[in-house]
């Protein structure tokens, strides 16, 4: 069988596990959305007491959090429900909740979907990346931007509040009217909400329970897409060897988490499965996984493991690999240790 053979059949296989149960949705909406809503007021009656109290529920209702925005993300992809309707409207209503703005990022997710690991289509829906040779021709600006937004403490510390508070709250440049439109109305019904509820418990109260809540689940959901990509062995190539299902499975890791992170995550951690198919609900990913013998030779992360990506900065193209800049800086010297040319003997005795 030749390669693209198989490439079709992988593909193929994964047609059974792309239908979305309805009821499997709703069961699914119940006990995420209805966790939120419980554990916001849990952590507001908490206050009286304290807050060292308050604290760790509003890290729980973070990842409750999370879970909304995996139902959020499945209606992006239209595999949420069967009805493309029911999806907008529910990715609208959770939007809304981890205030993402719907049409935006749907649309900026799919070109992510549809360039993921391509070299020559990087900047839409993606993390910045930059390549060994790019980041070595870099001026000096370009080189302190990049070191900037790929430390850790920016990327995680300040990151959530920039993209989630700041960046989404506004339009990308040629955005069509549809997605205009549907930024407006979910920057207003935020505001609404946000509203009602500093009226409700007071201004002081609502900061101390959502600006936690925002910062943690953002840091988290940041960090679960940083680190599905940026893995030492990850795929990247230019586009005319560039292969979807190659992008999918070596380009996308499977993130093994212990049994109640992966349920909280909303199975987002069998990646590959889902840049295969973007068709299958969230609730069968593990499904599509234990049944399709290739996808479970995808690189497997663990959270010890997946530390290590941390330090990982630059793509080499050279040697397939990710680098830290401290290993692009010994290399550099390297080079121009071996450019220096060596003195023959002859020359030496000349010389003398």
């Amino acid at each position: 069988m030749t390669t693209e053979s198989k490439v079709r059949n992988l593909r193929r296989e994964m047609t059974p596990f792309e239908k979305s149960n309805t009821k499997s949705s709703i069961w699914q909406i119940v006990s995420t959305i209805g966790p939120v809503l419980l554990l916001w007021y849990f952590a507001y009656v908490s206050l009286s007491v304290s807050y060292w109290i308050t604290l760790p529920i509003l890290i729980i209702a973070s990842g409750f959090v999370i879970r909304t925005f995996i139902i959020f993300h499945d209606c992006c992809h239209y595999s949420f429900f069967q009805s493309r309707r029911a999806n907008e409207i529910l990715g609208t209503i959770t939007g809304v909740l981890t205030l993402v703005p719907y049409q935006q990022w749907k649309n900026t997710h799919s070109i992510h979907h549809a360039t993921s690991s391509n070299l020559d289509k990087r900047g839409i829906g993606d993390m910045w990346v930059m390549t060994v040779n790019e980041y070595a021709a870099a001026p000096f600006m370009r080189r302190m931007a990049y070191r900037f937004y790929r430390n850790p403490v920016v990327m995680l510390g300040l990151g959530p509040i920039f993209v989630f508070v700041l960046s989404y709250r506004f339009n990308r440049k040629g955005a069509k009217r549809k997605e205009r439109l549907n930024t407006y109305v979910m920057n207003a019904s935020i505001a609404i909400l946000y509203a009602a509820l500093c009226w409700a418990v007071g201004w002081q109260a609502f900061l101390m329970i959502q600006l936690p809540i925002i910062f943690v689940s953002g840091m988290l959901g940041i960090w679960l897409f940083y680190v599905q990509h940026q893995f030492e062995d990850s795929y990247f190539e230019h586009e005319d060897e560039w292969s979807y299902v190659k992008a999918a499975v070596e380009g996308s890791s499977y993130y093994k988490l212990p049994k109640l992170l992966q349920w909280l995550t909303g199975n987002i951690g069998f990646h590959h499965v889902h840049h295969l198919s973007p068709k299958v609900p969230n609730y069968n990913l593990e499904k599509a996984h234990n049944s399709t013998p290739p996808l479970q030779k995808a690189t497997t992360i663990t959270l010890l493991t997946s530390l290590a990506s941390l330090r990982f900065r630059l793509w080499d193209e050279q040697n397939k690999t990710f680098i830290s800049f401290k290993q692009f800086k010994s290399s550099i010297q390297k080079t121009k240790h071996e450019a220096i040319p060596m003195p023959s003997p002859r020359a030496s005795i000349q010389g003398e």
